[in-house]
């Protein structure tokens, strides 16, 4: 993707988006059957379902619409997570839904991607979820998009009309934040530029869908710069063997660790050296993101659930003022007069949404200062104000220590997913 031919065989989360019905699942469903993913008894599986529902051939799609309300209305309700490998990397996909009342789900799948996969169906082009899941994708700093025009079947493999809707695209995306954007023209239900290069398309001269995912890079995405470990539990075994053990286990957010590396334990400032890291009972020389370990420190402090290890000459931020963007995904309004738990990493503490600062129109990315009225899937900055101070970076720096969700307290139902910055 964009003259970036890498090799790289870490593990490639990516999520699927679009508009429903425009071929996520059948998309999916095809990367796994052509790259050979797939069990003969899944095969079986979906040969079967489909015969029941009349179809001729096999429907893909079914690989993934695992639910039975899903497999009954022909659509993706719950993120489908699957998993599958080629020689040349691993990957784990997250289905997502295109109905807007499923919002939230996309969210879900999106957060935890490196790279998004937008579907636009050749017949309809850009539609508002199109508009709606590209901003999602920007406001949760995924850095890789792969614009897939699908059913270009149905259109006649027409080059005309591709190349509208990547224009149209084109003219959309400029205001969003993302660089690295790549259009492919497919039949999913045929296969076409998928995994294997299409006879139809003879025009198109890039590289099929599997090439790209397979040699994007996303290595550089991650922040190893800005050191943040949150700490999730304390361990303290109170064996004779382990009596005076005492280990801070938790995911490393950001950054590189070692033993040895001088530390500050926030919020209560306390310095500190890192003893041993340890991964399992394995010790480690280094660790780094995604892992979960569990460290010693050369002195016994008083550490618990929610508390971070930074280096001294790059911390986050200590604040209970936060200028935020969050996707709405309570089924009632907002209330500026309601209380909310934030939870952030390991930490969860009471919030109140202090203003709604504007909308945006999904369709224009417009700010709407006049209609403040946020309800369900609608995108806003707004300001809020915590009980307590929370250690927070921009999401632009670190994807991970700069998000956060809001919680109905009474329901505990997620109402909001938000990005600092």
């Amino acid at each position: 993707m964009s003259g970036n031919t890498t090799t790289d065989n870490g593990l490639l989360r990516f999520t699927t988006a679009g508009s429903v019905d425009d071929g996520k699942s059948t998309l999916i469903g095809r990367l796994l059957f052509d790259s050979k993913s797939i069990f003969e008894d899944q095969l079986d599986a979906i040969n079967d379902a489909s015969k029941q529902k009349g179809l001729e051939g096999v429907d893909l799609s079914l690989l993934t619409d695992g639910l039975r309300a899903e497999r009954e209305q022909g659509i993706t309700i719950d993120v489908a997570y699957r998993y599958f490998a080629t020689p040349k990397r691993k990957f784990i996909i997250a289905d997502t839904p295109g109905h807007i009342q499923y919002t939230r789900n996309m969210v879900t799948g999106a957060s935890t991607a490196d790279l998004a996969i937008i579907l636009i169906d050749a017949r309809h082009g850009l539609l508002e979820q199109t508009h709606r899941h590209s901003f999602i994708a920007s406001l949760l700093g995924l850095r890789h998009l792969i614009v897939c025009v699908n059913k270009m079947d149905l259109v006649n493999y027409d080059e005309g009309r591709y190349r509208d809707i990547v224009n149209q695209y084109k003219s959309f995306s400029s205001r969003l934040d993302i660089t690295d954007i790549t259009f492919i023209p497919i039949s999913a239900l045929h296969g076409d530029n998928v995994v294997d290069r299409s006879e139809n398309m003879t025009w198109y001269g890039g590289s099929t869908l599997l090439h790209c995912l397979e040699n994007v890079h996303v290595g550089a995405d991650r922040n190893l710069q800005d050191c943040r470990f949150p700490v999730q539990y304390v361990i303290r075994p109170q064996t004779d063997e382990h009596r005076d053990f005492r280990g801070y286990a938790g995911r490393i957010a950001s950054g590189i660790f070692k033993p040895g590396d001088k530390v500050v334990a926030l919020p209560s400032e306390i310095k500190s050296t890192i003893k041993d890291i340890y991964l399992g009972e394995k010790k480690l020389e280094k660790a780094f993101p995604p892992l979960s370990v569990t460290m010693t420190l050369t002195d016994d402090i008083d550490l618990s659930r929610g508390d971070m290890l930074v280096r001294e000459n790059n911390q986050p931020e200590k604040t209970n003022v936060l200028d935020a963007r969050i996707c709405w995904l309570g089924d009632k309004p907002l209330n500026t007069s309601s209380r909310f738990l934030l939870r952030h990493l390991t930490h969860e503490v009471q919030a109140k949404i202090t203003d709604v600062l504007y909308r945006i129109d999904i369709n224009t990315l417009h700010r709407d200062e006049k209609n403040k009225t946020v309800g369900v899937n609608d995108i806003a900055r707004i300001s809020i104000k915590t009980a307590s101070p929370v250690l927070i970076d921009s999401y632009r720096k670190n994807r991970i220590t700069g998000a956060f969700i809001l919680v109905d307290p009474s329901t505990h139902a997620t109402v909001a997913a938000g990005v600092v910055g």
